[in-house]
């Protein structure tokens, strides 16, 4: 057994407690893909991150990314809270830190305390057919015609979104509880022109037994997101997005545009630290 530094840190919050956590396990050097998954079903929080020295030049670390039962090529908020937390650890005032993870190197830029990455690109997009059209339908409850867009947004974790006619109509879903096969769906309606932000998003999908839960605040599905919505001009940005509210969560994620890059961000910071043997 070894001494290892972890931090839990809350990302996307607008308070103490109001957004997403993430275990972020600092000295991950000598465990193995088993002792990940291990590790991440004892936090038992919705991911949990290893960090490990980069083996690709120009990264400042590399990181694993587990759910409670698989590893993730790329996540939203675990890239933020394992950004802050090694910035943290190194006593780094770098303002660009770059992460090597499954889906290469991703920029993550700081202003203050609220990083944000570079969103990645999406590696399916594009209608959906009618057999998954039906199953979404299903999955969420809802009437067909409930539906003003279906496409899918993946960049990774496997998204699909679905666009309500309202911030009402996306916190009025009441989804299926269990399904036999894995689902990843995103919801997204716009807030009133005034309101303090501009879109509600909700992410369902699917655990290891197939339950369906809801993800408080999910950095890769803002994304996609705003991937989606700015391509073809539902969004401008930036925008201020709401996460969160139907578990309770007061999540706000920042979407900003530069000349070559999507930026999702958030308010962060470590509300625990210390050291496990393990």
């Amino acid at each position: 057994m070894s001494a290892r530094r972890f931090q839990l840190v809350d990302v996307f919050h607008s308070g103490p407690f109001s957004g997403n956590p993430v275990a972020v396990v600092l000295d991950s050097k000598g465990l193995t893909t088993e002792d990940m998954q291990r590790i991440t079903r004892w936090f038992n929080l919705s991911e949990t991150t290893f960090l490990l020295p980069p083996d690709t030049p120009g990264a400042d670390y590399r990181v694993r990314i587990f759910t409670l039962d698989r590893e993730l090529p790329f996540a939203g908020h675990p890239t933020l809270g394992s950004a802050h937390a090694w910035r943290l650890a190194a006593g780094s005032d770098k303002t660009e830190v770059v992460q090597q993870c499954a889906v290469g190197l991703v920029h993550v830029r700081f202003d203050g305390d609220r990083p944000a990455f570079a969103a990645p690109p999406l590696v399916r997009k594009g209608p959906v057919d009618a057999a998954k059209r039906s199953e979404i339908i299903e999955v969420l409850r809802i009437e067909p015609n409930d539906i003003v867009s279906v496409e899918w947004a993946d960049n990774g974790p496997g998204w699909v979104l679905v666009e309500l006619a309202s911030a009402d109509a996306v916190l009025a879903v009441d989804p299926l509880r269990y399904l036999d096969r894995r689902v990843e769906i995103g919801l997204v309606g716009a807030h009133p022109t005034g309101h303090e932000t501009a879109f509600e998003i909700r992410a369902l999908f699917s655990d290891a037994t197939g339950g369906i839960i809801e993800d408080p605040v999910t950095g890769s599905l803002n994304a996609s997101v705003a991937q989606c919505l700015l391509a073809d001009g539902r969004a401008t940005a930036p925008y201020v997005a709401a996460q969160g509210t139907r578990l309770g969560r007061a999540g706000r994620i920042h979407v900003s545009q530069g000349e070559n890059n999507i930026w999702i961000g958030g308010e962060t910071r470590t509300l625990f630290s210390g050291t496990g043997s393990f």
